[in-house]
């Protein structure tokens, strides 16, 4: 029998769609006015607590904040054309001569959530909602449709933004998810296993849950608010809303051994999603703060060892880059980070997740402890370079190592350049290149390490020489810097 404490409960994304979503619509064949700047969506805003002075309030209903959170909750349907190559058995070629491989299509189709936040058609919802689908369709609780277009995906954060052509749409009202308490009363709204529009009800059971593992394929930044509101599949994207028919979070994922809901849910704090959202909005990716330095979390052992308070929490300082924001700012190893714009850092991942919200460039106000005086430093953040290793849209590469040469059975010393180690799912060169290739030369150059090659990259054609395992080829790649 197996013992109950070894089993590992399931971490399970709860959108219908499996891998699915969406990428919509095709261009209009006729010719439109040149489109206005992007702007900020002009979403509504209160900030204000659930319960003043914290006292919380009674109701014997909450059909009436319900009603018009309700109309703004979509569903989200997407297709995904699915192209599977069928290999002809070599024994009919035999009798027919050389027949080609042949080439099946089929659709797959996915269902999640969504929220409409402006009355001109911006909708959140879950990355995972829309990634890799052809078309989508948003469907109203009224039910009207609109094809949707994605205006742009963060995987970081499971966030996607889409936009529906309407007027005068129902919307939700955004609260301030950092004024929520464990304790606070909470619904949550969506298509869950496509039964049509359901609310369920629960409160909130922890805030800043990280370190869950459902963003570690991306490097995410985790940050979500726990409840015990039933969430299913079909449920991702859709709107968790606080006893006022605010919205405080983007319901996203749940933890269980069955696939099923059982109590463990959780959704993206409206706050870090409204941030992405705006960036998505203005300009199609999100650019995140970078501070240049790196630190573990203050622990009572950690914290007597520096000659601070037991009860002292945040994150000490123990690397510091070269020319970063934090080294310009005067910030020093061994300094314990407290708060940053007066948003208190208990851990390392919230620190990490606080400084993402920040656009490059701003300027933040470190509350930091050094030598047993709290100092506060001005610090003008960096840009995070996302892909650090990517040398053309979607493709990382790494010199090729011995330990590389080895373990893919390279033994001609003359294969030397750089390894590829990984072809995003929406990049334009997956069909030409793809993990474990060597890109011997860029334009008839050798390639040693990244820096290199990207000096030989020319704008528009580029002629590379792979090695693909078996033999050496030519690949032309079209790039647009």
């Amino acid at each position: 029998m197996i013992a109950p404490r070894l089993i590992r409960p399931l971490l399970v994304l709860v959108s219908l769609a499996g891998a699915g979503a969406v990428f919509a619509a095709s261009a209009k064949k006729n010719a439109r006015p040149a489109p206005p700047p992007p702007q900020k969506p002009a979403v509504l805003l209160d900030s204000s607590p659930v319960s003043e002075g914290g006292k919380g309030g009674l109701g014997v209903s909450y059909a009436d904040v319900l009603e018009p959170a309700q109309k703004a909750v979509v569903s989200v349907y997407s297709t995904k054309i699915i192209k599977e190559r069928i290999t002809i058995n070599p024994f009919f070629r035999q009798f027919f001569g050389d027949i080609p491989d042949q080439e099946r299509e089929s659709r797959q189709e996915g269902l999640g959530s969504g929220v409409i936040v402006t009355a001109d058609g911006y909708v959140l919802t879950n990355n995972h909602v829309v990634e890799g689908a052809d078309e989508l369709k948003v469907t109203l609780a009224d039910d009207r449709d609109f094809i949707a277009k994605v205006i742009g995906r963060d995987p970081k954060t499971d966030v996607a933004l889409l936009k529906i052509d309407g007027t005068d749409l129902p919307t939700v009202t955004l609260a301030d998810s950092e004024k929520l308490r464990v304790g606070d009363v909470v619904f949550a709204v969506g298509n869950p296993l496509g039964v049509g529009q359901t609310v369920t009800m629960g409160i909130i059971s922890a805030k800043g849950r990280s370190k869950l593992g459902l963003l570690e394929n991306v490097s995410g930044f985790e940050d979500f608010i726990q409840t015990d509101a039933a969430i299913n599949m079909g449920n991702s994207g859709g709107a968790l809303i606080d006893a006022r028919g605010r919205l405080i979070g983007i319901n996203s994922a749940i933890i269980s051994p069955s696939r099923g809901n059982i109590g463990i849910g959780f959704a993206i704090p409206i706050n870090l999603a409204a941030y992405i959202m705006n960036s998505l909005a203005e300009t199609g990716s999100v650019a995140r703060g970078n501070l240049g330095a790196r630190g573990d979390t203050v622990t009572a052992d950690v914290a007597e060892q520096l000659g601070l308070p037991k009860t002292t929490r945040g994150v000490v300082v123990t690397e510091i880059e070269p020319a970063s924001p934090a080294e310009k700012a005067g910030l020093e190893r061994a300094d314990v980070i407290l708060a940053i714009n007066s948003h208190v850092i208990r851990n390392g991942e919230e620190l990490r997740v606080v400084l993402s919200q920040i656009a490059p460039d701003a300027t933040a106000a470190l509350k930091v402890m050094r030598d047993g005086r709290e100092l506060t430093l001005d610090v003008t953040l960096g840009k995070i370079v996302e892909s650090p290793n990517e040398l053309i849209t979607g493709v990382d590469v790494i010199p090729l190592t011995p330990e590389a040469r080895r373990r893919l059975g390279i033994r001609d010393q003359r294969i030397a350049g750089l390894l590829i180690t990984g072809v995003a799912e929406d990049s334009p060169f997956r069909d030409q290149l793809a993990p474990n290739m060597i890109i011997l030369e860029l334009n008839r150059a050798p390639v040693p390490d990244l820096r290199v090659a990207r000096e030989k990259l020319l704008t528009g054609r580029n002629l590379m020489a792979i090695y693909d395992g078996r033999s050496i080829r030519f690949v032309g790649v079209n790039v647009t810097k």
